[in-house]
C-alpha cells in the first residue's frame, strides 16, 4: 500500500529537475524546445508533467486558434510563449526556437500539421492514431526520412516495463506457442460527451480509431506478427442521426494472424452506466492463450497507476507479477508514467542515442492498415483522407 501511495503521489507531483544543455560524452547536446499544437486535454499528462522531470526538455510554446485560450493555457502550464489566431499553428512551426512539435490535434488534422511541421524542419511527437489512413502515415514517414527528422506515433504503453514484461514471457516460450489473443478497451459513458470530436467522422472519430487503435496495436505487438485477414467485424453507430452513420461507438472484430494466431478485439467508447448512474470500471485487458497456459495483463494502457500480470501455466501454480521499472541498466523509476518512458525514448532518438524501445514507421503504417481493414469489413469505411496536398517543390 505504501508503494502504491508513493507511486501515485510522485505521478501527480513529479519531482522537477533543472533543465539545460547537456553532453553525451564529449558531444554537446542542445536541450529541446517543444511546441504544442492546440490546447488539448491530454497534453498535461502526455507531455507537460513528464517534461518537468526531463533535463533535456523545455515546454516552450503552445498554439491555439483562440488567442485568449492559448495565453491562458500557456500561463497555467508554464509555456514560455503562446500563439493565437487563425495562423497560430503555422506561426509556432515557423518559430526558429522550436525543435519539436507535439501534435495532439484531432485525428483528421494529424496528417496536414505533421507534414507542415516536417516541412518546417521540426521533429514530431504525434498522438495516435497517426492519421486517418495508412497512405497518409506512409507519406509522413517518407518525408521524415528525406529530411532526417524523427516522428513517433505516441503509443505510450509500449514504452512501459509492464507490457514489455508480458512480451518477454511470451518470447521465452514458457507457455509455448500463442494460439489466441483477446484485447479490450472500454470507456464509461461521458468520456466522450455529446459533441466531442471523437464523434466527428470528418475529424477521424469513432471507437475503432480511438480506443480501438490500441487494441489493434497490442494484438500485433504481443503476437510479434501482423494480421492476414479480418474474419469478422461488427460496429454500432453512435446514434441514428445521419452524421453518425459511419461513426462507431463500439466494435468487435476477429482477425487471423501469421503463425496461426487468432485475435479478438473489442472497444467501446460509450459504455452505459449501471442503473444509469454508476460508471462502469473500464476494461483495459489483454489475454493471451498459449499451448501451455495463459497470460493476462490488467490495465495495459496506463499501468503506471496499477496493473497486474497473471501467468497461469497448465499443470502449475498461477503467479502474479508487476513491473513498474526496468531492472539493471535501463532508465526509469517506479513512478515513471508510460508517457515519461515514452518521452525518454523520444528524446534519446532525437539526440542520437539508442532508445530503450521504439515504434517505427512500418509499425505505424501497419496499424493504420488494419484499422482501415476493420472499417472496411464492418461497412463503416475508412475515415476521410485529408484534403491537404503536400508538394515536393514546396519543401
Amino acid at each position: 500500500m505504501f508503494a502504491l501511495l508513493s507511486r501515485v503521489y510522485n505521478i501527480l507531483n513529479p519531482p522537477e529537475v533543472k533543465r539545460g544543455d547537456v553532453s553525451d560524452g564529449d558531444r554537446p547536446l542542445k536541450a529541446l524546445n517543444f511546441g504544442c499544437l492546440g490546447a488539448a486535454k491530454i497534453t498535461p499528462a502526455a507531455l507537460i508533467q513528464p517534461a518537468r522531470t526531463h533535463p533535456e526538455v523545455f515546454i516552450y510554446a503552445v498554439a491555439a486558434r483562440d488567442a485568449t485560450r492559448a495565453e491562458a493555457y500557456a500561463k497555467k502550464h508554464g509555456f514560455e510563449k503562446s500563439y493565437g489566431g487563425p495562423t497560430a499553428y503555422q506561426d509556432l512551426i515557423d518559430d526558429p526556437k522550436v525543435d519539436v512539435v507535439y501534435n495532439p490535434l484531432p485525428n483528421g488534422l494529424h496528417f496536414e500539421w505533421t507534414m507542415k511541421a516536417l516541412k518546417g524542419g521540426k521533429h514530431v511527437l504525434l498522438e495516435k492514431p497517426a492519421t486517418n489512413t495508412a497512405a497518409e502515415a506512409a507519406a509522413i514517414f517518407a518525408l521524415a526520412a528525406r529530411k532526417n527528422l524523427v516522428v513517433l506515433e505516441a503509443f505510450h504503453y509500449r514504452f512501459h516495463p509492464a507490457i514489455q514484461r508480458v512480451k518477454a514471457i511470451l518470447e521465452s516460450q514458457e507457455l509455448g506457442a500463442i494460439k489466441t489473443i483477446s484485447a479490450a478497451l472500454t470507456a464509461p459513458r461521458g468520456t466522450a460527451p455529446e459533441g466531442d470530436i471523437r464523434w466527428s467522422y470528418d475529424l477521424g472519430g469513432g471507437s475503432t480509431m480511438d480506443p480501438g487503435c490500441y487494441t489493434v496495436n497490442v494484438l500485433r505487438y504481443l503476437a510479434s506478427c501482423n494480421p492476414t485477414a479480418v474474419l469478422t467485424a461488427k460496429a454500432v453507430p453512435y446514434s441514428s442521426r445521419p452524421e453518425h452513420k459511419q461513426v462507431d461507438k463500439m466494435f468487435w472484430a476477429t482477425l487471423s494472424l501469421e503463425k496461426d494466431i487468432i485475435g479478438e478485439l473489442h472497444s467501446n467508447l460509450d459504455e452505459p452506466k449501471i442503473f444509469g448512474i454508476i460508471p462502469r470500471i473500464p476494461n483495459l485487458s489483454a489475454i493471451v492463450t498459449c499451448e501451455g497456459g495463459t497470460i493476462e495483463i490488467f490495465n495495459f494502457m496506463i499501468p503506471h497507476f496499477y496493473h497486474s500480470i497473471t501467468i497461469s501455466p497448465v499443470g502449475k501454480s498461477r503467479r502474479v507479477e508487476k513491473a513498474y521499472s526496468f531492472k539493471g541498466t535501463a532508465k526509469g523509476e517506479d513512478w515513471w508514467t508510460t508517457y515519461r518512458y515514452q518521452l525518454e525514448a523520444f528524446v534519446d532518438q532525437v539526440q542520437g542515442r539508442a532508445p530503450q524501445t521504439w515504434v517505427d514507421a512500418e509499425d505505424t503504417v501497419a496499424n493504420m492498415k488494419w484499422v482501415e481493414a476493420i472499417y472496411e469489413k464492418d461497412g463503416f469505411g475508412s475515415r476521410p483522407a485529408s484534403k491537404y496536398v503536400f508538394h515536393e517543390d514546396a519543401e
